[in-house]
């Protein structure tokens, strides 16, 4: 399907999605915001994919967060009722979040606003030295990442940063979390690209599984997510055999069955 502001690429079993309007750096306006959405679902259903990068156009910015102009426009034109209606789906960000495959975001700029709700809203997250984030929604009288940025952080900094509003810098990023990997600029598409390589280069299944477990047991004690696997594992994704699992080592040092 061809978008006007989503990119789409496939590159060894990844699907690589550019957030495109460089110009307004990278402004999560309706269109932009609904093809991403529909994007990540079709990367979802296609079983050559087995795993999802989410990246922005240009040097500058991954995206500097929703369409303010747009915004304006809509306050002027529509009703609230009439905005719930033509606005994006508020589920979106979270269908991106519970995609079954694992998503990277390769923060290549600033992510402020729903750009940084959006990146927290992914499994990991590599940047480079000009990577900036944002949680806006305080300064500006709104509530999100609520449900986000814990999941990544920890409850104590996603308070300071949504109660704060403040920039986070790279250094920073890396260090409380928000970023897995921080390189240079020019290795930025590189390390990503590694990492969501060695994800797609594995059982699919397993991976699938292993995040459907992770996202489903947040909340659930030691012994619940204990059977949970356990359930999962024996009636859902049973585990390789032997010869299933381990096939170069048994070439290498197997010796004949009787």
């Amino acid at each position: 399907m061809a978008y006007e502001h989503i990119l789409v690429d496939t590159e060894d079993g990844v699907g690589i999605l550019t957030l495109n309007r460089p110009d307004k750096l990278n402004a999560m306006n309706r269109k932009l915001s609904g093809e991403l959405h529909d994007a990540v679902k079709q990367l979802d259903a296609d079983d050559a994919i087995g795993c999802i990068v989410i990246t922005g156009a240009g040097t500058r910015a991954f995206s500097a967060g929703g369409d303010i102009h747009e915004q304006r426009e809509d306050d002027r034109r529509y009703t609230q009722e009439e905005l719930d209606a033509v606005r994006p789906p508020r589920r979106g960000s979270y269908e991106i979040a519970a995609s079954a495959k694992p998503t990277i975001g390769m923060i290549n700029g600033l992510a402020y606003g729903g750009a940084a709700v959006l990146a927290s809203s992914l499994d990991m997250r590599v940047g480079c030295e000009d990577t900036r984030f944002r949680f806006l929604a305080a300064a500006y009288g709104r509530i999100n990442s609520t449900w986000t940025l814990p999941n990544q952080v920890g409850w104590p900094i996603a308070k300071e940063l949504l109660f704060t509003a403040r920039v986070v810098e790279a250094e920073e990023a890396y260090r409380i979390g928000l970023l897995n990997h921080l390189v240079p600029r020019d290795q930025l598409r590189a390390k990503t690209m590694e990492l969501a390589r060695m994800i797609a280069g594995n059982n699919r299944a397993s991976v699938t599984g292993i995040k459907t477990l992770l996202l489903k047991q947040m909340t659930q004690s030691l012994e619940e997510q204990w059977t949970e696997e356990r359930h999962f594992t024996r009636h859902v994704v049973r585990g390789a055999r032997a010869e299933e699992a381990f096939p170069e080592f048994i070439a290498r040092h197997g010796r004949p069955l009787d």
